[in-house]
């Protein structure tokens, strides 16, 4: 079977409530573009019926494709397994629950022939309607990204992006496991473009993104990228150490002059700063340890449990949908 002129890849974890609107919305929008199309929708583990939903809708929509993964691996792994399986010249992926819109796709096509450019990035031209915590953040986050990156990049450019297979097979050659798509993309330097546009409600159901997520994927984003942590660690080494002698100074100097009090509370602050700066220092140094350990264990970022392109019959259909 020939390969697809374009794969749309979508993540979804208990997205029930959202499907029959996307299902709705997508596959008009697709089907007009004239071109050939796959959509591969990446079943995170879904503990509701969206596999069932998912199979049923594939027997009267032959583009609709579905990977099933034996369990919950996260976001980035299902965007990972999705780039893995992906045929199409050109991939899209974004989020199940239409807040990116589907339309956009045929602007990310079109920037992408014309600008002859590898990567389209959807960029968000507002966000009042996030609150200030939630925009704080994020520039935070963006910021923090383009100095691990080395490079300038789009704000507000999260995981609604058109990538070439040139980046789609870059992507599957690193060899690193847990990476996170926002750093990737951007580090490989492939010639890219943006194209603007308003981000809507969620179309149903409720996000299953919330804070620690956001916090984890922040975290490993400088963990799984760089080493700059540990130089943190160095530097808060020898502030501790400056601090540490400063106040020896300081504590000489009073003695000195002969107006020291005994106390413990001079005793108590010193002990607490220099403890406090070793224990942040080894944790960081543990986050490192861990990750070469899990490294170490070879073990994979996700399991594929289900493709529907490989079902040669209706038995593994239903052998999935009752999981």
């Amino acid at each position: 079977m020939r390969d697809p002129e374009l794969s749309v890849v979508v993540p979804m974890y208990d997205e029930e409530d959202v499907l029959p609107i996307f299902f709705e919305r997508m596959r008009p929008l697709l089907d007009g573009l004239g071109i050939s199309y796959e959509v591969l929708v990446v079943d995170d583990g879904s503990r509701d019926a969206t596999a069932s939903m998912l199979l049923a809708a594939a027997t009267g929509w032959p583009e609709l494709r579905v990977v099933r993964l034996l369990r919950n691996s996260g976001h980035q792994a299902a965007q990972s397994a999705g780039f893995r399986r992906a045929r199409g010249r050109f991939l899209v992926t974004i989020d199940a629950d239409l807040q990116d819109p589907p339309e956009i796709i045929a602007d990310f096509l079109a920037t992408a022939r014309e600008q002859q450019v590898d990567v389209v990035y959807g960029v968000r031209s507002d966000r009042s309607s996030d609150s200030w915590a939630k925009r704080t953040t994020a520039r935070l986050y963006y910021r923090l990204i383009c100095r691990l990156v080395g490079r300038e990049i789009p704000f507000d450019a999260a995981d609604f992006r058109l990538v070439s297979r040139r980046v789609v097979d870059a992507v599957n050659a690193l060899p690193e496991d847990g990476r996170v798509f926002r750093l990737v993309i951007p580090w490989l330097g492939f010639p890219s473009a943006e194209v603007e546009y308003v981000r809507a409600e969620r179309a149903a159901g409720v996000t299953k993104y919330n804070w620690s997520k956001m916090f984890r994927l922040a975290f490993d984003s400088v963990t799984a990228f760089s080493a700059a942590p540990l130089r943190l660690a160095t530097w808060f080494g020898l502030l501790g150490g400056l601090l540490s002698g400063l106040f020896a100074v300081g504590a000489l100097v009073i003695k000195l002059s002969g107006e020291s009090v005994p106390g413990w509370t001079s005793t108590v602050l010193a002990v607490s700063v220099i403890g406090a700066i070793q224990l942040l220092c080894l944790g960081l140094l543990g986050e490192y340890v861990a990750r070469l350990f899990q490294s170490s264990q070879r073990r994979p970022q996700f399991l594929v449990g289900y493709d529907s392109l490989e079902d040669t019959g209706h038995q593994a259909v239903n052998e999935v949908a009752r999981r």
